[in-house]
């Protein structure tokens, strides 16, 4: 059994903990949280020990991984601290807000020895997952153009001295939210990007970077793609890809927190949609165990370092096609 650390108890930080309580592989004994008084009675509900400073993780022997859920800004700086305290790290998304500062983290983790997990737990959806086995296997033809959507409004609500409302931590309306999990599936299932293009738009909330984003890509196969995030509607999930000789389209009925049903459709040259259903799985969980199985030798981690300086390159340059409005090569 994995020993962990966890790092915020915000929304997030709470989920994973609960998560984690079904798990066999990873147990998390230490939780840190600078608002501590408000996270007291959380941790005290799950017999956690509290602190609110990340030396006290970083300097107890009995923890092997440390888990971060704490603002984007932070994550560089606090992936080389446990790195270099010889921890494992497993950062939720966006790993970082810049390419230069991934490839730091990274960097920093390849020469400590130790493991880098990222929270992209929709990599692990049972429709998502055969989807990318279509496309592995041939079965949709060549990959044409894909389109998604991740929208919802959990956040619609946000105070606007949270940092999740800040500029610098959730740059681009929701792509640090939710869009920053589209294009890592992009990149797993259809390569690297070539080139994009994206718009952001505010047109309810407060928060200056607008609660609408929209991306066009270009793949270096030649294939386009686009994805599109919005901060205040109600729950949607959408992933569909087009190939030359079906389509595949995935929907999904609750947020990856939540239990519901997922609906595959597929409709092949030919012939008529048929639908099946997926039924939810704690994609979050998954994401950790395989992570921990990784660390003990068990399994491979499916998250290459590459795939995760290619993302935080992505989002790096949908930010600047933000704001100069041009298209960015990559």
């Amino acid at each position: 059994m994995l020993k962990a650390a966890i790092v915020g108890l915000g929304w997030w930080g709470q989920y994973i903990i609960n998560s984690l309580e079904k798990s066999d592989q990873i147990e998390i004994i230490l939780a840190v949280d600078v608002n501590a008084d408000q996270s007291s009675a959380f941790a005290a509900s799950k017999n956690l020990t509290l602190t609110r400073d990340l030396d006290d993780a970083l300097n107890s022997p009995a923890v092997e991984m440390v888990i971060l859920a704490t603002p984007h800004s932070f994550h560089e700086a606090q992936i080389v601290r446990c790195a270099e305290a010889g921890k494992h790290v497993f950062c939720e998304k966006p790993l970082c807000l810049t390419a230069a500062s991934a490839a730091r983290a990274i960097q920093a983790c390849q020469d400590a020895g130790v493991k880098l997990g990222v929270g992209h737990e929709r990599r692990f959806e049972p429709a998502l997952v055969e989807i990318k086995r279509m496309i592995d296997a041939g079965e949709l033809g060549t990959v044409m153009h894909v389109e998604s959507n991740f929208s919802h409004d959990k956040l619609a609500h946000v105070a606007a001295d949270d940092w999740r409302a800040n500029p610098v931590d959730a740059p681009a309306a929701g792509m640090t939210g939710m869009g920053i999990h589209l294009t890592d599936a992009y990149l797993n299932m259809f390569g690297p990007i070539d080139e994009i293009y994206a718009q952001t738009t505010r047109r309810v909330m407060a928060n200056p970077s607008g609660d609408v984003v929209a991306v066009q890509v270009r793949f270096k196969s030649g294939a386009t793609g686009f994805l599109s995030a919005i901060l205040v509607t109600p729950l949607f999930l959408r992933f569909q890809v087009f190939g030359s000789d079906a389509w595949v389209e995935a929907r999904n009925e609750s947020h990856p927190d939540t239990p519901g049903v997922t609906h595959l459709t597929l409709c092949k040259s030919g012939g008529q949609p048929a639908t099946t259903i997926y039924q939810w799985v704690d994609t979050v969980r998954a994401n950790f165990e395989c992570f921990a199985q990784s660390i003990a030798g068990t399994g491979d981690y499916i998250f290459t370092d590459r795939q995760k300086y290619q993302n935080v390159q992505a989002l790096e340059a949908i930010c600047q096609s933000v704001a100069t409005n041009t298209v960015v090569k990559l």
